[in-house]
């Protein structure tokens, strides 16, 4: 079982990895708002039987669902404003930067997470600040350009990098209480609403366009939310969330492979010791420290 469950992590990784590749093609036919809100809307439909068949799991296993319905409406809400904000700002970016750059600044996210428990009153170790600054240097290398200045792609990607990072901190506060999936359905129908107004007040796009967008669209919807997020929720089960986390970050290698398979982007030498600092600075933030004596 813990095998298949790795296996599935694996899954989950590439399916979102490849993701950053839909999402980067998506943009030549949509902007960024319309291709979030409708990427949003299938992945907010594709998971209402996914909440039945949870459901369905828990009545098999004899488990009696226990979770209050108005945190898990007020997280859906709460963290559908943080992913809209942290997509939009990826989506732009995408505009401006190559998929693997994005997929490696993105998972900075990682790093940033326990800066922002700083402010709720944790500690960081040792390991932490190491791996932020080495990650840190790393986004430096990977995305400086001869004129010494960072690419605005990059730095759009970096904020949305703080913005998962806010989102998390969302998700970590509301989890306990709420049903995770339909919360998630929640917000992705909460992001798919602010996305849709930022489309209709700022963009110009026809139903044309959107079915000429629908293989991105889809499999940015069906394959990155509903799938790999449902994967991701039956695999945790199974394995320890240490490891999930490694495994998961192979997200940023994935998008890389991808840009260069499918979209025939290229790095140069620097870029790609930048990236492999940033990975390096991931995976030590992940790995688990000293257990305290009790």
């Amino acid at each position: 079982m813990k095998i298949i469950s790795t296996i599935e992590l694996f899954i989950v990784a590439l399916i979102w990895g490849t993701a950053f590749v839909a999402q980067s093609v998506g943009m030549d036919y949509l902007g960024p708002c319309a291709f979030n809100a409708s990427r949003f809307t299938v992945g907010a439909v594709i998971l209402i039987p996914v909440i039945f068949l949870v459901k369905a799991m828990d009545r098999k296993e004899g488990k009696s669902a226990q979770y209050s319905l108005h945190d898990t409406i007020k997280g859906g809400i709460c963290c559908g404003c943080a992913m809209a904000a942290a997509t939009l700002f990826q989506q732009f970016g995408l505009l401006y930067t190559t998929v693997g750059k994005a997929g490696f600044g993105t998972s900075l996210y990682i790093i940033i997470v326990p800066f922002l428990a700083v402010v709720l009153g944790k500690r960081i170790t040792g390991k932490t600040w190491l791996a932020a600054i080495i990650a840190m240097v790393g986004f430096y290398f990977m995305c400086i350009s001869e004129t010494m200045t960072i690419n605005k792609g990059d730095l759009l990607v970096l904020i949305c990098a703080f913005l998962w990072s806010v989102h998390i901190h969302i998700v970590d506060h509301f989890a306990p209480k709420a049903n995770g999936v339909m919360m998630s359905s929640i917000q992705f129908a909460v992001s798919a609403i602010i996305c849709t107004v930022g489309a209709l007040l700022t963009e110009s796009f026809t139903w044309g366009d959107i079915v000429s967008c629908a293989f991105p669209i889809l499999y940015a919807g069906v394959m990155s939310c509903g799938i790999a997020y449902t994967l991701q929720i039956i695999a945790q089960k199974n394995v320890e969330p240490t490891i999930a986390c490694l495994i998961m970050s192979l997200e940023s290698v994935f998008s890389a492979l991808a840009g260069l398979i499918i979209l025939g982007e290229t790095m140069t030498a620097i870029e790609i010791f930048g990236c492999v600092l940033v990975f390096t600075g991931v995976i030590i933030a992940q790995l688990p420290g000293k257990k305290e004596k009790t």
